[in-house]
């Protein structure tokens, strides 16, 4: 069998500048985006529930968007599929061997069904084949909708949940103090990570014509993984500073919005079809990642090393499998 040709220097350097782009470009929107919220006195409850979530999705977000405009549906969706797959089994994995995470159960009784029913949700339109407008607009206003009752009822009532949401506030600091350079911040995060995600996509495609290898497992593995670089920044170091709470709320909270409002919005923009590899093995993946999940934060009240690990060997399997799938 002949050896694939070695990817070009260009092609290389498209993909970890794109890369070193979005993880820039999402730290400084993430931490520019809180400080400008709190200086406008946005509470802690829903700088954590709405503008951390959407902060760190937002690299999942522009190169999805990119893929489906490019006419690569095999990234577009791959990306949101993978990431998810990524989020559970490599990001929770290195999160809790780093320092087991705590489980409040009561947090996870809504975050941890509304994962669950985003999950199946997702799998049963993406099961349908296309990604349709109409479909993509429900999908966006059933996470508007999630949205505005959590923060209703968190604010009303604080509880578990709420202390969780409120705790991810603190993935941006330390931010600027100024109202300017906070939004300058933001702005310049936000045009850092649009353009990651035009050279991570870029790049993406040309290993996978120069390489062989099929789009929908670029879009499930290095794009996936390179676009989900800001949940695991942000989860790591939450787990090394022993906040639980921030580690696990940010990935619950990722994975929703990938699923209702990544999915929803490419959809949105340009309707599109879901690659039959994805139908066959990483739809169901991403749905036993997330069961497994549930099943280790339920049963011991926490995520230990042992089951952190676990997650990491799977993650190590499926890649397995997707090498020998392809």
């Amino acid at each position: 069998m002949a050896a694939r040709p070695v990817p070009s220097e260009m092609t290389l350097l498209t993909l970890s500048g794109g890369i070193a782009l979005l993880l820039l470009g999402a730290e400084g929107l993430v931490r520019g985006g809180v400080a400008l919220a709190r200086r406008l006195g946005v509470s802690p409850l829903l700088i954590g529930l709405v503008l951390v979530g959407f902060g760190t999705s937002t690299p999942e977000l522009v190169a999805s968007l990119r893929a489906a405009l490019a006419g690569s549906p095999g990234i577009a969706v791959g990306n949101v599929v993978g990431s998810n797959i990524a989020n559970v089994l490599l990001i929770l994995g290195v999160s809790a061997v780093i320092r087991p995470l705590a489980c409040e159960p009561r947090a996870l009784s809504r975050d941890g069904v509304m994962l669950a029913f985003a999950s199946l949700l997702g799998a049963g339109v993406m099961l349908a084949g296309t990604l349709e407008r109409l479909v993509g607009a429900a999908l966006v206003l059933i996470l508007a909708g999630y949205i505005v009752q959590t923060y209703r009822r968190e604010r009303v009532a604080p509880d578990a949940s709420a202390e969780m949401h409120a705790q991810e506030a603190t993935a941006g600091e330390p931010g600027p103090k100024s109202l300017g350079w906070a939004l300058a911040l933001a702005v310049g995060g936000l045009a850092a990570t649009v353009v990651g995600a035009d050279l991570l996509v870029d790049g993406g495609l040309a290993l996978a014509r120069a390489q062989g290898i099929p789009e929908t497992v670029i879009g499930l593995t290095l794009v996936a993984v390179g676009t989900s670089l800001p949940e695991l920044a942000t989860s790591a170091v939450a787990a090394l500073r022993g906040q639980s709470d921030v580690a696990l709320g940010n990935i619950l909270g990722s994975n929703i919005y990938n699923i209702l409002g990544i999915l929803g919005l490419t959809a949105v923009v340009r309707p599109i079809a879901v690659p039959a590899e994805i139908l066959h093995l990483d739809i169901w993946v991403m749905l036993a990642a997330v069961a497994l999940l549930l099943v280790f934060a339920r049963t011991g009240r926490r995520l230990s090393r042992g089951e952190g690990a676990v997650l990491l060997g799977l993650y190590g399997l499926y890649l397995a499998v997707l090498a020998d799938v392809f």
